[in-house]
């Protein structure tokens, strides 16, 4: 039966050639040339000074947060619809997460909510452009800038989207990208820091690598980490930074092909492009709505059967256990944009390696699906 993966990475020739270089040369560690190539190359794409290499998103995070110093005492406002590493970052310098609800379009943060959210101890806001669409920043640098906030930008689903002309991760202080094999570009696990401040740069460079002092090694300035990109890592993430406006315009034109197709189905509802956002598309998110007549589970179930990999919305984090027992969410708080989407949201294939006919035959079996509502004999 035919096999058609949510979303898998797309590596050439040219990865293979450095990683090979890596290898002969035994340049295979947390030095050797591509790790500042990658780092420049980088920080180009987005039109910014300094981009810092991680060993992942998640460091990447962690890593700004640190730089930016927030710690015990603070807080940070951030969507309550997100992947929990964006909390977990928070958690690990021990401040607290302050959650906030969605808009129901973008599924991204809304700004309206983050203002609701300000307290005495708010120190930052951590936004996240979700599934390859950019946050509405004019509102959200407008809160920043008049309460004294500082700005981070979560991007890991988002290289290269816009907003009003201007690459996602370069409005706020200090960004973090993800290169996990599931993304636009790929080093297997990776991530990256980015940031036009000097001196944020600086500290990052420093926290990452055991807060050595520059100026004399084994001499500790702070508590560090070790969240050092390794050369075969970068070597791999070089070769896919020369690809990703392909790969990124490869995206949005599976993502065009899918609306031709689906537009037209009643109880869908499709990705939403604002006007002055570029989506780029990191995954195929839709909703379903009761016209549909069946559920997201059932339609996830239909396509499995038929060898389409799908994946359900992340579960908001007031709704994870562990985060309650944390005090994180409490239940005089709601969140019912966040909850409404999470429950009829699903994203189909999205990688870039997408054929047109595979998109094609996904169209055709949700369409075979919602051909059956009509049959009150179908039991699924």
């Amino acid at each position: 039966m035919r096999q058609i993966p949510v979303c898998e990475p797309v590596l050439g020739r040219e990865e293979l050639k450095n990683v090979a270089d890596c290898l002969k040369t035994n340049w295979i560690s947390s030095k050797g040339k591509y790790i500042q190539e990658f780092e420049k190359g980088f920080a180009k794409f987005c039109n910014a000074k300094y981009a810092i290499a991680t060993t992942s998103g998640t460091t990447a995070l962690h890593l700004a947060l640190a730089s930016l110093g927030i710690s015990k005492g603070d807080e940070v406002i951030l969507p309550t619809f997100t992947m929990a590493a964006t909390v977990f970052s928070v958690l690990y310098t021990q401040a607290k997460p302050v959650l906030a609800d969605i808009e129901l379009d973008t599924f991204n943060i809304n700004p309206a909510e983050i203002e609701k959210k300000i307290t005495k101890r708010t120190k930052a806001i951590l936004i996240v452009h979700l599934y390859g669409h950019p946050c509405e920043m004019g509102p959200i640098m407008d809160i920043a800038k008049n309460n004294k906030l500082f700005l981070i930008e979560d991007a890991a689903e988002s290289h290269g989207a816009e907003h009003m002309g201007r690459k996602v991760g370069t409005f706020g202080d200090i960004s973090a990208f993800s290169f996990y094999a599931n993304k636009i570009i790929t080093t297997g696990e990776g991530g990256m820091v980015v940031t036009n401040n000097k001196t944020l740069a600086k500290r990052a460079k420093i926290l990452k690598d055991m807060a050595f002092d520059p100026e004399k090694r084994f001499l500790h300035l702070e508590t560090g980490f070790n969240y050092r990109m390794t050369n075969i890592q970068a070597a791999i993430g070089l070769a896919q930074l020369k690809k990703i406006n392909d790969y990124i315009n490869r995206r949005r034109h599976n993502a065009f092909l899918y609306n031709q197709l689906l537009e037209n189905i009643a109880g869908i509802v499709l990705p939403t492009e604002r006007l002055r956002s570029k989506n780029v598309y990191w995954m195929y998110a839709i909703l379903l709505n009761k016209k549909f007549g069946f559920s997201r589970d059932e339609l996830r179930k239909h396509l499995m059967q038929r060898g389409i990999e799908t994946r359900d919305f992340f579960i908001p984090m007031h709704r994870q256990p562990f985060f309650k027992k944390l005090g994180i969410s409490s239940i005089r708080e709601s969140f019912p944009i966040a909850d409404d989407i999470s429950s009829r949201g699903l994203y189909l294939p999205s990688g870039t390696g997408l054929k047109v006919n595979d998109i094609q035959y996904i169209a055709k079996q949700i369409k075979a699906l919602h051909k059956l509502v009509k049959n009150e004999n179908y039991a699924y």
